[in-house]
């Protein structure tokens, strides 16, 4: 049962988007589509090319074929960097946090406030970053107990957390989620399950990597399913059921 939802215009447009390495088609002419506060959950098997897409499409892999649009105007990214400054933030499993620095050290990675100090001398302006960082953390409801400890003594649910309140202060556009559930415990799951429907109530698109199919069906609006780097399957998630996604998945 393929979707066949009206959509408004989408944010994210992939149009036969294509990916190699040497002879092998990781990504082999894919389209893909992502709807203004959608949450679109890429599942596949093991191999089935679900972080090379979102990989060419957050900037870490360029396209071998195919275009990619944010919202109607084509992107070529030459690093995540530029899908960053055009909005596309991205966490991955190990979720690029400095383990040393502060959660607003952080979320002000690589984009730090700057001052001067004397007048003259350079710096960083360590307590407006803390007072915007605590904004926003408070604006998502996320209770870091002692901002002014390094990331590594807070919890996995946490330092998911932290990287959520780090795209959502730089007004993502797109986030993608890979696996953002994995290694958590059940609390901290619903914790990150609760970010994710506060960004949906935001308007801000999400796509989530997911192995774990209770996450995908209680989280996501549309089932997008990829098999040997090909789309195999996409579904309206209310009106399909995980067996016909898993058969999707492994050609059944």
């Amino acid at each position: 049962m393929s979707a066949a939802m009206a959509m408004p215009a989408p944010v994210l447009s992939c149009r036969g988007v294509v990916k190699r390495f040497g002879g092998l088609v990781a990504v082999n002419n894919v389209d893909l589509d992502l709807a203004p506060g959608e949450v679109l959950a890429l599942v596949g098997d093991n191999g089935a090319g679900k972080s090379t897409l979102v990989q060419t499409i957050s900037g870490v892999f360029r396209a071998d074929g195919g275009a990619i649009h944010l919202n109607g105007e084509k992107q070529v990214f030459a690093s995540p960097e530029d899908a960053r400054r055009a909005g596309i933030e991205t966490i991955y499993q190990d979720l690029a946090l400095c383990d040393n620095l502060t959660a607003a050290d952080n979320i002000f990675l690589g984009r730090e406030i700057r001052t001067r100090r004397l007048g003259f001398l350079p710096g960083i302006d360590e307590s407006q970053m803390r007072e915007k960082a605590k904004t926003v953390l408070d604006e998502l409801h996320i209770r870091i107990p002692d901002l002014d400890a390094p990331v590594r003594s807070l919890s996995g649910g946490q330092r998911q957390a932290v990287a959520i309140s780090r795209a959502v202060y730089w007004q993502a556009r797109i986030m993608i989620m890979d696996e953002p559930t994995a290694a958590l415990g059940v609390p901290e799951q619903r914790k990150v399950m609760d970010l994710i429907r506060m960004l949906k109530g935001r308007g801000t698109p999400v796509i989530l990597i997911s192995h774990n199919m209770q996450d995908v069906f209680e989280i996501s609006d549309r089932i997008f399913v990829m098999r040997r780097g090909s789309k195999a399957g996409d579904f309206v998630t209310a009106r399909t059921e995980p067996n016909e996604v898993v058969r999707t998945m492994i050609g059944g």
